[in-house]
């Protein structure tokens, strides 16, 4: 069985499995005061050429979600962010549970505008209603789209105008950045904070959150701590971060993945199949006829994203840093070749 279904079902590059097993006996500090996590954070600061950023690295992608934005809104503030957003479907109440609501647009792509955020800061009863303080955004999306450098400038411009704080999810950031033209100095710049996505890009697990604004950064630690995110073996994380920003492992990484999502794609197309949404990211989301996913599900594992009622479904396919172009070509040779015209 092959599997389509996410970027984590392997274990990690093979450097991060290296780097783990040279430094194994080597003595360190806890919580995050290692040798490791130090130099992890000052390589993506050097990244982003932001020395001023505060960098922590915390266990998974819903955690650091449930961490920075819980630490930033107080009980009568919101977050916006669009229906399909991991905070609204997949996390499990993790931020309402803490007190604060989710309010959602629709968003057909996935990526949520200004006129998005208006929509929900323009009716807006003081005092009555929960008060938007947080635009909450993923690159990638959860549709697998991405966002490009203007529309992020543009939403930041409005967030600033509105007295908002824009906060990117990245939990698959490498493949958004190469499928884009936004880069980490770019987030340094356009956003108050963002996380770098880890498990889903070659980690064995890890996410490092990135806080711009420094009116956001102090005593951030505690939060950590309360909410049980801090690591007292910190070094686990530190070793994975260094490696990945090593000889831009990183973004090579993100560059593998969406290479083998676009081979899948083309041939995918030349089957006859369209797509649910467009991407160039590693998550593509074909329309298949059912009989056709029951057949291929006998090989390959994926989601069915979205039953459409006519016989067909939005499947979908994910390709990850282990991703080879041989298991590409095996399922789409073992696309049915009725389908094939």
């Amino acid at each position: 069985m092959i599997s389509f279904k996410n970027d984590y079902s392997e274990g990690a590059h093979p450097a991060i499995l290296q780097a783990l097993v040279d430094t194994n006996n080597k003595q360190q500090a806890g919580y995050g005061e290692d040798e490791y996590s130090l130099q992890a954070a000052q390589l993506i600061q050097q990244k982003m050429n932001n020395p001023r950023a505060a960098v922590h690295l915390v266990s998974g992608g819903t955690q650091a979600n449930l961490v920075f934005i819980s630490s930033v809104l107080r009980p009568y503030e919101s977050v916006i962010a669009a229906t399909s957003g991991h905070i609204n479907v997949h996390e499990t109440g993790a931020i309402e549970a803490t007190g604060h609501k989710v309010e959602t647009v629709e968003c057909m792509d996935g990526k949520v505008t200004p006129a998005d955020v208006a929509s929900i800061v323009d009716v807006n009863d003081p005092i009555h209603m929960t008060l938007p303080r947080m635009v909450y955004i993923s690159n990638s999306t959860e549709l697998g789209t991405h966002y490009l450098k203007q529309e992020l400038v543009a939403l930041w411009n409005y967030c600033k105008s509105k007295n908002l704080y824009l906060y990117m999810d990245g939990a698959r950031l490498a493949s958004g950045l190469q499928a884009g033209d936004i880069t980490f100095e770019d987030l340094a710049l356009y956003t108050d904070a963002f996380y770098i996505g880890g498990t889903k890009n070659g980690a064995l697990i890890g996410e490092a959150i990135v806080i711009n604004n420094p009116a956001l950064q102090e005593n951030f630690a505690f939060h950590l701590k309360m909410r049980g995110a801090l690591l007292a073996k910190g070094r686990l994380l530190g070793i994975q971060f260094i490696e990945l920003f090593k000889e831009d492992r990183y973004m090579a990484i993100g560059a593998h993945m969406n290479n083998m999502a676009a081979i899948l794609t083309a041939g995918i197309q030349q089957a006859g199949f369209s797509f649910f949404t467009t991407s160039t990211t590693n998550q593509i989301f074909p329309i298949l006829p059912d009989t056709v996913i029951d057949t291929l599900r006998e090989k390959y594992a994926f989601y069915t994203w979205k039953k459409l009622g006519n016989g067909s479904s939005a499947v979908r396919l994910v390709t990850s840093w282990a991703t080879t172009e041989e298991m590409v070509q095996l399922f789409l040779n073992d696309l049915p070749v009725m389908t094939r015209s």
